[in-house]
């Protein structure tokens, strides 16, 4: 049986990618810190391995342990990492920083894997053209709005340099599914009669749903192609009053829409910003997701990740937004 650790276990992305593994009969080690919760992660076959990215000392002695066990990881998942911050630098700490140490522990004890899959986002390219509307490519030259952009980015750029190394990059678009906390106060807002929209051009969006993800994830590890990087998301473009309507239906709400200018949201958000920097935290509505909200043009190519995987999803918005809602409502999250 091969082995498999996947970093960030805990998580929304993390916890599903255990369960699918299981699947695949593979032995699942849940990477997670000493303080994760492990609310999703009751199988009794997962085994969980506690760990330390802060210095790569520590990683070292963990999987110095490990072999000194018998065990070897013959795939790794890196999910581990940060998507919110109340310091930006944390994004590059965590994202960057962390992973360059792990890596570095793997080359240095002899413990590099048959595969590396590193879990980015679409963020660390960035949106695309807004005047035309273009798919964000391959290989176009990245150009994200935030700091988990970039910071995701950096880590892109160490992990591409390096030779020898069984790497693969997945960034995934919007995911969303049962868990996930983001997308939920969408839906929260929706439920509660209101449609707020930033802006008056519709946003034009792309999804994967988190059974999707995990199942191509896996999909991608176990293959033999590596030194690659690919987009993912369901294979289609949807617009934000789309995403709506999407969602009132399977609330069964009306909503009041509510469209508010991008000026007057942006001088907000940077007051916010400022304001809450005072006292050392990072609003909600902050510039970075400002810069988000703002942009229009979410698509990418998949073309690439589709042929090389025979990938196509078994989910697109409709579906995926009944079932989420439907693990909602039976959760008491709604």
């Amino acid at each position: 049986m091969r082995s498999i650790l996947i970093t960030g276990s805990s998580g929304f992305i993390g916890s599903f990618l255990a369960e699918e593994a299981l699947t695949r009969n593979l032995d699942v080690y849940a990477g997670i810190r000493k303080s994760s919760s492990r609310q999703y992660l009751q199988d009794p076959r997962i085994r969980f391995s506690v760990m330390d990215f802060t210095e790569k000392s520590r990683i070292k002695e963990f999987l110095v342990e490990q072999k000194q066990q018998g065990i070897r990881f013959d795939y790794i998942i890196h999910n581990a990492g940060l998507t919110k911050a109340q310091k930006k630098e944390d994004f590059y700490r965590v994202n960057c920083e962390f992973t360059r140490n792990f890596i570095e522990a793997l080359t240095e004890t002899d413990s590099i894997p048959l595969k590396f899959v590193y879990i980015s986002s679409l963020a660390a390219y960035g949106p695309g053209d807004q005047l035309s509307m273009k798919p964000v490519m391959l290989d176009d030259t990245p150009k994200p709005v935030d700091e988990y952009g970039k910071s995701k980015l950096e880590a892109e750029k160490y992990i591409r340099s390096l030779s020898g190394f069984p790497w693969l990059i997945i960034r995934p678009s919007g995911v969303y599914g049962p868990r996930e906390k983001d997308y939920f106060v969408y839906f929260q807002t929706i439920s509660r009669g209101m449609e707020p929209y930033i802006g008056f051009k519709p946003q034009i969006l792309t999804f994967i749903y988190v059974r999707d993800l995990v199942r191509l994830i896996l999909d991608a590890t176990v293959s033999n192609i590596s030194e690659r990087a690919y987009f993912v998301t369901d294979g289609k473009e949807y617009d934000s009053r789309e995403f709506a309507a999407i969602t009132k239906k399977h609330l069964n709400k009306k909503t009041l829409k509510i469209t508010l200018p991008l000026g007057l949201v942006g001088g907000i958000a940077f007051a916010l910003e400022k304001l809450m920097s005072l006292g050392g935290k990072m609003p909600t509505l902050n510039t970075d997701k400002f810069n988000i909200m703002k942009s229009t043009n979410w698509t990418c190519q998949v073309d690439v990740l589709q042929k090389d995987f025979n990938f196509r999803a078994g989910y697109d918005l409709d579906r995926g937004v009944k079932e989420v809602l439907e693990w909602y409502r039976k959760e008491s999250w709604l």
